[in-house]
């Protein structure tokens, strides 16, 4: 059953369309992930779903209310996250999340909230006091205030090292398992792996495909992926030539082998050793990042 239902919507800024002609739809319960670099879209099309932001054409439903003439009862039951830059320094944890739940015309017991994401001992702490992992743990805990059927996190993990990183996959996981809808984007692609029941991949305004990871990956993955380095010049054509190889790349002396067979392709390299000189041999399946490189003919993150 979907819970959010998004038909042909585009949004143009004086002509331009920073999104174009847009349809999905998101299951209730589900983590659903937006994957695309830096002004692909993602973000807009989050805040159109919100309410936040004006649609040029198209319509979005949320839960079965309409965004455009129900959108204060859309916000009752969405919790968005704000980047911590855009909190009051003046109040205390404990202080933002009672200021929050007045908007909502509610009462919380903010401790609880502030539990819920490992922060019950900050409490009476101010955002500026907090680490950069803390700081999205608390984005976080303000989106639940309104116990929100759908979460909208919007890059979550942006600027944090790996093990806040992980910290706050946790957390989303947590929030997920009490059957809420989440809808994330990143530009991330093992956050989407590793979140992300399905994945919409946006680039340029639109989106490419939709499906769950292992689905995308099957479809435009590229089997294996062969890598490693040499102290000789290897000519492109010769090593495209190597059995099942279908795509050949080279970054700083490192030779990339996309190929369907990596038993016959090592066979190869292994045979031509005295030409190829191949050292740091690496062996790795295809990943969402292929994914996007093979669909956009650019990496995420250029």
């Amino acid at each position: 059953m979907a819970i959010i239902k998004v038909r042909d919507i585009t949004k143009k800024y004086n002509g331009f369309k920073a999104v174009d002609n847009v349809s999905f739809a998101v299951k209730k319960g589900e983590t659903f992930g937006i994957l695309g670099p830096n002004g692909a879209g993602k973000t807009t099309t989050l805040e159109m779903i919100e309410g936040l932001r004006s649609i040029s054409k198209g319509q979005i439903v949320v839960d079965n209310f309409d965004i455009k003439r129900d959108t204060e009862k859309v916000k009752h039951i969405i919790g968005v996250q704000l980047q911590s830059s855009t909190y009051f320094d003046y109040l205390t944890l404990t202080e933002i999340i009672d200021l929050f739940a007045s908007f909502y015309g509610i009462k919380v017991d903010a401790l609880s909230i502030l539990k819920k994401v490992e922060l019950e001992n900050k409490r009476k702490s101010y955002i500026k006091a907090l680490s950069g992992g803390q700081k999205q743990r608390f984005s976080i805990a303000s989106t639940l205030v309104n116990q929100p059927k759908i979460v909208f996190l919007d890059e979550p993990t942006t600027g944090l090292d790996p093990q806040a990183r992980r910290n706050i996959w946790e957390l989303i996981e947590q929030i997920k398992s009490r059957g809420q809808t989440i809808v994330l984007t990143t530009h991330y692609m093992e956050e989407a792996e590793q979140l992300c029941d399905r994945i919409a991949i946006m680039d340029q305004g639109k989106i490419i495909d939709l499906d769950t990871p292992k689905q995308l990956i099957r479809k435009h993955g590229s089997g294996s992926v062969i890598s490693f380095r040499s102290k000789e010049k290897l000519d492109k054509k010769f090593l495209k030539s190597i059995p099942a190889v279908t795509n050949v790349s080279i970054e700083d002396h490192k030779y990339i082998l996309k190929t369907s067979d990596e038993i016959k392709t090592l066979k190869k390299i292994i045979s031509c050793q005295e030409k190829c000189q191949a050292d740091d041999l690496i062996i790795r399946q295809s990943t969402l990042e292929d994914v996007f490189l093979n669909l956009t003919g650019k990496k995420l993150r250029e």
